[in-house]
């Protein structure tokens, strides 16, 4: 069964209990589905939901790919499919199928470490007008150790980098928090 909007509101609201500061933020992903527009669509252009993997490994580094068509240095993740069933699980999905990780990560809680809007620019190739992403980002220790394979159509490399690199100041933070409790959650 594919992702519904009653599991997006569930997430939501365990997100929202455990981060009240970022409801207000959020408000716009309840907006759109109270408004009937399913936010698991990448046809959606008010916004809709994606799901990324933030890994940690051993060392305390997180993982990082280079994303082809955004020219940056990103953490794994991407669009909903409809085969997905759960956030969570397309987090691993897309982080399987940009690096080939997957066996060898273990998800640290089931609710995600952040969730982010953020605006996308124009994609004239593709056809899509500027839109906003509802990114759900969770969080994976990696368990042993596993070769890195990249998606090449869509990932140039990878590295892993300290945990302080992260750009965006929220997630850096739960992360760093999270490797103090020894990824505990």
């Amino acid at each position: 069964m594919p992702i519904t909007a009653d599991h997006i509101r569930t997430t939501l609201a365990e997100y929202t209990d455990a981060h009240p500061e970022d409801k207000a933020a959020l408000a716009i992903v309840h907006e759109l589905i109270d408004q009937g527009a399913d936010v698991t669509s990448r046809k959606e252009f008010r916004g809709h939901a994606t799901a990324g993997a933030v890994v940690v490994d051993t060392e305390g580094r997180a993982l990082f790919i280079r994303h082809v068509a955004l020219g940056k240095w990103l953490t794994p993740g991407g669009h909903l499919e409809p085969e997905d069933t759960d956030l969570s699980g397309a987090a691993l999905r897309e982080l399987a199928e940009e690096t080939g990780l997957a066996l060898s990560v273990s998800p640290v809680r089931a609710v995600p470490i952040h969730i982010d809007v953020h605006p996308i620019p124009a994609n004239e190739s593709k056809g899509e007008p500027a839109h906003q992403h509802f990114d759900f980002r969770y969080l994976f220790r990696l368990e042993a150790d596993q070769e890195v394979t990249l998606q090449e159509e869509e990932v140039s490399g990878y590295a892993w980098r300290g945990v302080d690199t992260i750009s965006d100041g929220t997630l850096r933070a739960r992360v760093l928090a999270s490797l103090r409790r020894g990824l505990s959650g």
